[in-house]
């Protein structure tokens, strides 16, 4: 996955971070295993570092997230 992005660390989907990239909660607080089978289908919408709301664009060959503080990541559909 390209990364492009000034920060130190990008948003990966399959990244552990401290906040879930579907629902923006704290990981450790909760149950997210309906976020993950969630994120098995989707993009995130949520940066996994900072919690952010991403820029999420989707096209028919892959998707893209944007947070304003950590980059961007792409990830293709047809892997």
């Amino acid at each position: 996955m390209p990364f492009a992005g000034s920060g130190a660390s990008a948003p990966l989907p399959d990244e552990a971070g401290t906040y879930c990239g579907a629902c923006g909660g704290v990981l450790a607080e909760g149950d997210h295993a309906r976020c993950a089978r969630r994120l098995e289908l989707e993009p995130p919408r949520y940066c996994g570092q900072c919690r952010r709301r991403m820029k999420v664009q989707v096209t028919p060959g892959a998707w893209t997230a944007t947070c304003v503080e950590h980059g961007t990541v792409e990830h293709s559909t047809w892997s």
